[in-house]
């Protein structure tokens, strides 16, 4: 049974490289494209694609919004993030609904695996992106078991707040804070705000 695939990338040349790769290694795929997500959404609000290859830099590109609105559409058609960022900002698009992501620097034979993978499993995940998520679920665990006044005083260090800023709006002490503050990055496995920034980010 023929497959559509929609291609959505505004450079011709990969473009053109990406539909030769498929039509040298499958022969049941219809392939399409777009040049602009405008002219990708208007395609795939029309039509029914089972994959669509998707670059987020494309000329009026919402970035990940844009899984979430194609899902909206269309929950069953695949998305494979296609680009040139690191896996490492992944996990947003794959918690927006995105069945895979790959970085144009992948090897063709990388690129046929991710494919014959998503048509197989519903995904495709690198071993990058898998450590990204297992350490991204290590870390939501540890903030788990936070107490219930400690993780107050997380979201409120997070969110910019200063020891006597948390004391105030805690009422408590501002050795207190510091207290739960230290015991937050005993848990953690963090020493300093920054790093807490970045779990914060992660888990919301």
């Amino acid at each position: 049974m023929t497959k559509k695939i929609l291609i959505a990338d505004d450079h011709h040349v990969v473009r053109i490289g990406t539909a030769m790769i498929l039509e040298k290694n499958f022969n049941y795929f219809e392939v399409d494209f777009a040049e602009t997500y405008g002219e990708a959404k208007q395609k795939f609000e029309s039509e029914k694609y089972d994959l669509i290859i998707l670059d987020i830099e494309l000329p009026g590109s919402i970035l990940k919004s844009m899984v979430k609105e194609i899902k909206n559409i269309s929950e069953e058609t695949l998305i494979l993030i296609f680009t040139s960022y690191k896996e490492n900002i992944a996990l947003q698009y794959i918690e927006e609904g995105a069945n895979g992501f790959l970085n144009k620097q992948s090897d063709p034979e990388i690129f046929v695996k991710a494919i014959e993978a998503l048509f197989k499993d519903g995904y495709y995940y690198t071993p990058e992106i898998m450590n990204e998520m297992l350490k991204g679920s290590k870390k939501k665990k540890a903030v788990e078991h936070l107490s219930e006044r400690e993780l107050q005083v997380f979201n409120l260090l997070a969110k910019g707040n200063g020891n006597l800023e948390i004391a105030n709006a805690l009422n408590v002490e501002e050795s207190t804070v510091g207290t739960y503050k230290r015991r937050i990055y005993q848990k953690l496995k963090i020493t300093n705000l920054i790093e807490l920034f970045h779990i914060y980010k992660e888990i919301h």
